[in-house]
């Protein structure tokens, strides 16, 4: 077998092998804007050698304060016949191309040297940055110092230069804490510049030791899953690059705390390339369906969406179920929890006056708190024939498939009815419930077609050239390929066909894939520059259906809420009779 050699790309830079400038400034004040630059001095370093050094005294333009002389020693005097800023800067420039930058406190002297930039009116060369101050508040405990000045560290590193707030100086106090630095790091296993830029005491030495983990990984599109010792999948995550996104696990890149005690249980990483970015999405949402890794909180209760249905008995009502079954009920959804639903149903009864019992209806039962509040037209007590509480069903109906905007316009009407009474809490919640109706309803309307496609064969440019190819039968993916550049794609469209997944027609009330699976195709689908290229079944939404209305009241309702001054958290304004107004014609215009 023949070896291959990895690339300093995959292993990152020693740090023996970085040429690092460390420099410090001396000014005139703390102020970047206002204050100017009096001396430079910098050490070129790289593996434990000095390579260079370099030290002006710069001309600010304007008087040294008595207390910065005192501080630093450098007088308008011995500054006097010293270059200015247009001319020291460039040199400095010139010394640093093309190394790393350390400073302690790096933050003070980069803003003079990005300043200085503006000024001179030079491009910032957006040098990589270390700042030794950040790494000895992680490595340096007070028992050892009782600060992290430069001062207090260059006694603990033992400089052989003591600081003195002249520049050139300090630099050099600080090449040696630097290398301290780097040694007390390497012995956690901190060899290389990525490591070093990225270090944090967040991440343990165990967690940094299992780096090699990502070594095998290859540098393409797909899924990985993170597995212990009795190979049990921890841990299932998607990326555009699987190794460099699995090295970051262990750096502090990886900022979630419940990633720590996965990489502690961690033993293996195993791969599944993808030939897209899409493929991926849906081979980690089956993945995780699948295995229900303990560290995953995404989709890992995908089956345990619910549907609002309108029953199909003699008074239909609505009802929350776990499955769509095939009868003659009306379904919406699926909602990711019980609560949501039960904010669609009580949508609907806001603005239908559906019956709320259970019971089976005979006509002779006596009237509920509602029929008297005229909210229901009590069939149960024979005073709503079955014609007339057909018609009230019809539109519970065209809510949920059919022609939304008579909904609509009484949801309206019921909004500005409780502004007009000055019931904000109420009008928010009205709302709210009537957006998880109009989200579950649009949802339902828009995977319809997909899932009753028999198939779907869609393109999309590829960024690398050619058409990334995808094939969906009964709103699964069954397969997808990208054709090459210059090649013609419709051969490939073929072979997709005719090697994509069997996907039998689902039975009845059943679905082929996860709804969350189909969702990700519908949303692929639906992004600029997808063409259908063959279709097997129909494509369509009712017009006026529940997308429209979701489209069109979402903003629209939620600007208008703000306008009269509703505001969970903090109450309501000063400002009501204003806003009452307002919102009428707010949401009159949406209409």
């Amino acid at each position: 077998m023949q070896a291959i050699q990895a690339t300093f790309d995959d292993l990152g830079t020693r740090l023996a092998d970085v040429t690092f400038v460390v420099v410090d400034l001396e000014s005139t004040g703390g102020s970047p804007e206002q204050c100017g630059i009096t001396e430079i001095g910098a050490v070129k370093v790289r593996g434990g050698e000095v390579l260079g050094e370099f030290q002006t005294l710069v001309n600010p333009a304007e008087p040294i304060p008595a207390f910065i002389s005192v501080l630093t020693g450098i007088t308008d005097s011995m500054v006097a016949d010293a270059p200015r800023i247009e001319s020291a800067f460039p040199a400095f420039l010139e010394f640093a191309a093309g190394s790393v930058l350390v400073a302690h406190n790096a933050g003070f002297d980069l803003s003079f040297l990005k300043s200085a930039a503006r000024r001179t009116g030079t491009p910032w060369p957006g040098f990589e940055v270390l700042d030794t101050l950040t790494l000895a508040r992680q490595l340096v405990t007070h028992d050892e110092a009782p600060n992290h000045k430069l001062s207090s560290l260059a006694r603990v590193f033992a400089a052989r230069t003591t600081p003195d707030h002249r520049a050139l100086h300090d630099a050099r106090a600080t090449v040696d804490v630097l290398h301290g630095l780097i040694e007390r790091v390497g012995n956690l296993g901190v060899h290389t510049l990525e490591e070093l830029a990225s270090y944090t005491s967040r991440v343990t030495p165990a967690q940094r030791r299992k780096r090699f983990l990502a070594d095998p990984l290859p540098h393409a599109p797909g899924v990985y899953l993170f597995k212990d010792g009795e190979g049990r999948v921890l841990y299932v995550g998607t990326s555009r690059d699987i190794r460099s996104r699995v090295r970051t696990y262990f750096t502090a890149s990886e900022q979630r705390s419940r990633m720590a005690d996965m990489v502690r249980l961690a033993h293996a990483v195993t791969p599944v390339v993808c030939q897209t970015s899409l493929e991926a999405q849906v081979r980690e949402l089956r993945l995780i369906d699948e295995h229900k890794p303990r560290f995953n909180r995404r989709s890992k209760n995908a089956r345990r969406a619910v549907w609002v249905k309108l029953t199909s008995d003699r008074f239909p009502r609505l009802s929350i179920v776990r499955r769509v079954r095939d009868d003659a009920g009306h379904y919406i959804g699926p909602f990711r929890s019980r609560l949501s639903a039960q904010a669609a149903v009580d949508a609907v009864h806001e603005i239908v006056p559906l019956r709320r019992c259970t019971q089976r209806i005979t006509g002779r039962e006596s009237a509920c708190a509602l029929a008297e509040l005229g909210r229901c037209g009590s069939p149960c007590t024979g005073a709503q024939s079955e014609a007339d509480y057909d018609r009230v069903v019809a539109e519970c109906r065209a809510l949920f498939s059919g022609d939304a905007r008579a909904g609509g316009d009484r949801f309206r009407a019921r909004l500005e009815e409780l502004a007009a009474q000055e019931r904000f809490e109420d009008a928010a919640l009205v709302r709210d419930r009537f957006l998880q109706l109009v989200r579950g309803a649009a949802r339902s309307q828009r995977l319809a077609p997909l899932t009753k496609a028999a198939e779907l064969v869609a393109a999309r440019r590829h960024e690398a050239g050619g058409w990334e190819l995808v094939c969906i039968r009964y709103g699964r993916l069954a397969g997808t390929v990208v054709s090459p550049r210059g090649a013609d794609p419709m051969i490939h469209v073929r072979n997709l066909q005719a090697t994509a997944e069997v996907v039998p027609a689902p039975g009845a009330g059943a679905m082929a894939a996860l709804t969350e699976e189909t969702e990700i195709l519908l949303r692929w689908l639906e992004t600029p520059g997808v063409r259908i290229v063959e279709l097997d079944g129909s494509w369509t939404c009712p017009i006026g259906g529940a997308g429209a209305l979701r489209r069109e009241l979402e903003p629209a309702v939620t600007a208008a809420l703000e306008v009269i001054g509703f505001d969970r958290d903090a109450g309501l304004d000063a400002g009501r009779d204003a806003g009452r107004t307002r919102v009428r014609g707010r949401l009159r215009r949406a209409g």
